[in-house]
């Protein structure tokens, strides 16, 4: 490809981005027909546009992320309901339990680190650059030192579509 390559008329960048949340759909859909219990050793981190459109959230975890979030769905969470255009579950945070709602358009980042696999999506709500934040800390985590996504930094077996879209 030249620098002169003409601007596609087809919007491939947003087929795909779409695609891959799809696959993070079909992954929460089959645990949820699955009741809602991961097989294995397998958990994701996934990570949201708190501010984009659809986002529910209590208003103190807003507050606390008022860009963009990481939840862990692993050991403690219920009521996973998946639709069409994104999913809902019910996580506690210190010790209190708190409903989330989430399109699929607001994920930036779904990570299993059991298996080093992940995707990173550009995000959906136009100009917000991403802010450094700590992550969800639900009380999800089985105390084994999980700090983060494994493999999340060096890369592996992550794909990151970015087609250099045009501002």
């Amino acid at each position: 490809m030249s620098d002169d390559t003409p601007d596609s008329l087809i919007p491939y960048d947003e087929i795909v981005q779409e695609a891959l949340r799809a696959v993070v759909g079909r992954v929460l859909g089959e645990i949820e027909q699955g009741g809602s219990e991961l097989p294995g050793n397998h958990h994701f981190y996934i990570t949201f546009k708190t501010g984009a459109a659809g986002v529910s959230i209590p208003s103190h975890l807003r507050e606390r992320f008022p860009d963009e979030m990481t939840i862990v769905l692993q050991n403690k969470f219920w009521d996973l309901e998946v639709r069409e255009d994104g999913f809902s579950v019910g996580l506690s945070f210190n010790q209190v339990p708190a409903k989330l709602s989430v399109p699929f358009a607001a994920i930036t980042a779904f990570v299993d680190p059991a298996v080093d696999f992940g995707l990173q999506f550009q995000a959906t709500v136009p100009d917000m650059e991403p802010e450094s934040h700590d992550d969800a800390e639900n009380d999800g985590s089985d105390g084994s030192g999980d700090a983060g996504p494994k493999g999340a930094d060096d890369g592996s077996n992550v794909v990151t579509v970015d087609f250099g879209r045009k501002k």
